[in-house]
């Protein structure tokens, strides 16, 4: 199996079978973020994603796949359909294969591509959506707007596939934490997703966030502003059947809710949290991490 650079991955892949069809990210312009910096985007021949799967079939029975790296649904149709086959060829034991796609090339695949990606077991994908405020949305170069990211989430779902978002908490800073928690609200009532993953911003030294950060331009809410953006996403915003968690490692508070279900349950959990106002109570700022 051969890697190129850091690989990462969503944490509900951590037992997946990791092969990495891109390299880098096709997009690699959000501020916040220093995942790809280092690597030149470039997609992977078939032959050596072959190659990789041919190693991975020593390692015994594998259940999930996820397609690294930052935005392997870029690769074109009729090559992503090939790579698709060349994991079930490989792997006939998977029953799941993951992969990141941002809304723009969610949007150029048709239904009908996402239909024929999901008939060869493409059963979820990771949308990083970050805010519901439009001016926030241009402001980091996420690449969407408010009305694309939507649409995109709707194919998605559309096709029979699980769809994944994530949101970040802080991204807004201090002065826009209140709009970006509302708007973020919105949004999500408005693309219904499964899951929503809530992370916290972590300024990464080498991006355009941190370098607004050292500028004295951006200030991060501090814990307990957090949570109270995690409150009013989770009170504000309305799902047919999500799971809704705020569990990575960069949260202060963790939460895994079932919504609309554990709604009122969450909610008064988060007001004791909010209304003791005890740091020993969250998770400690050693252990925070990316």
């Amino acid at each position: 199996m051969k890697y190129i650079g850091a690989i990462y991955r969503p944490p509900s892949e951590a037992q997946s079978l990791i092969i990495q069809a891109t390299v880098g990210c096709n997009h690699n312009r959000c501020t916040f973020c220093g995942s790809y910096r280092d690597k030149r985007f470039a997609i992977r021949s078939l032959q050596e994603i072959r190659e990789d799967l041919a190693d991975a079939r020593y390692m015994g029975p594998v259940q999930r796949v996820f397609l690294a790296d930052g935005d392997a649904l870029c690769i074109p149709q009729r090559k992503l359909v090939e790579i698709l086959d060349a994991v079930n060829e490989y792997i006939p034991s998977v029953e799941r294969i993951g992969i990141y796609g941002n809304a723009k090339n969610i949007l150029k695949k048709s239904l009908e591509d996402l239909v024929a990606l999901r008939e060869r077991k493409l059963g979820i994908i990771y949308l990083g959506v970050e805010t519901g405020d439009s001016a926030l949305l241009e402001k980091i170069c996420k690449g969407a707007t408010y009305d694309q990211l939507v649409e995109a989430a709707q194919r998605v779902k559309q096709a029979g596939i699980v769809l994944s978002v994530t949101v970040l908490l802080g991204i807004g800073g201090e002065t826009g934490s209140l709009k970006h928690a509302r708007e973020t609200a919105r949004i999500l009532t408005d693309m219904d997703p499964d899951y929503v993953g809530a992370l916290s911003v972590i300024l990464v030294p080498g991006t355009p966030l941190h370098d607004e950060f050292v500028r004295g331009e951006f200030s991060l809410p501090d814990p307990f502003g957090l949570i109270e953006e995690l409150r009013i996403m989770i009170a504000e915003s309305s799902f047919s059947h999500c799971v809704f968690r705020s569990n990575h490692a960069s949260n202060y508070l963790p939460v895994k809710a079932t919504l609309p279900a554990d709604k009122s349950a969450i909610l008064a959990a988060i007001d004791r949290v909010l209304s003791r106002r005890d740091r020993d109570s969250l998770r400690p700022e050693f252990l925070r991490a990316l």
